[in-house]
C-alpha cells in the first residue's frame, strides 16, 4: 500500500505529473475502447458487403469526400472534427510525461502520429472498419493541437507572477 505520507511529500510538480499520468491512462483505455470495440459507425459498404475490409491510404481523399458530398453539415463535422479532437487530449497530456521538455512538440506529435496509425492498422486486422490514412493525418493534426496548448500554458505560466501573501 502506498503510504499517505509519501504523497504529501511530493512536489506540486510530481503531483501534477502523477495526476497527468492516470488521466493518460484512463484516456488511452477510453480512445483504444473507442477506436476498435465500441460502435461502427465507419463500417465499411464495399464489395464485401456490410463489415467488409476497407482502407484508404490516398491522402485527403476521404477529407474531400466526406467534405463535398455529405447530405447535411452535421456529418463532417462529427466525422472530420471528431477525429481531430479525439487526440487533442492525448497531445496536450502525453508532454507531462517527458522529463525533459526539449523538443517536447515534435517528439509528442510523432508519438500522436505512431499511435494513430497502430490504431488504424489495428482497425484493419482486427476490426471492420475503414483503415484510412486521413484519420492519421486528423489525429495527428489533433495531437498537434493538444501540445499546442500544453506549450501556451506552460509559457504563460514561466511568464506570470502571482503575488500572495503568505
Amino acid at each position: 500500500m502506498f503510504p499517505i505520507n509519501k504523497m504529501l511529500n511530493f512536489s506540486a510538480h510530481q503531483k501534477i505529473r502523477t495526476v497527468a499520468f492516470v488521466l493518460l491512462f484512463i484516456y488511452l483505455c477510453l480512445l483504444f475502447y473507442v477506436t476498435l470495440f465500441a460502435w461502427n459507425y465507419g463500417a465499411s459498404l464495399g464489395p464485401e458487403g456490410p463489415g467488409g475490409r476497407n482502407f484508404n491510404l490516398t491522402p485527403f481523399r476521404s477529407i474531400y469526400r466526406i467534405s463535398v458530398f455529405s447530405q447535411d453539415i452535421m456529418d463532417p463535422i462529427i466525422i472530420l472534427l471528431g477525429n481531430v479532437m479525439l487526440f487533442v487530449p492525448f497531445g496536450f497530456l502525453l508532454p507531462f510525461m517527458f522529463k525533459h521538455v526539449q523538443k517536447v512538440m515534435i517528439k509528442a506529435v510523432f508519438i500522436c502520429c505512431v499511435s494513430s496509425l497502430f490504431i488504424e492498422v489495428c482497425q484493419f486486422l482486427f476490426t471492420y472498419r475503414v483503415s484510412n490514412v486521413d484519420d492519421v493525418i486528423l489525429n495527428t493534426f489533433g495531437g498537434l493541437i493538444g501540445v499546442s496548448i500544453f506549450v501556451i500554458i506552460r509559457t504563460i505560466k514561466k511568464r506570470v507572477v502571482i503575488f500572495y501573501k503568505k
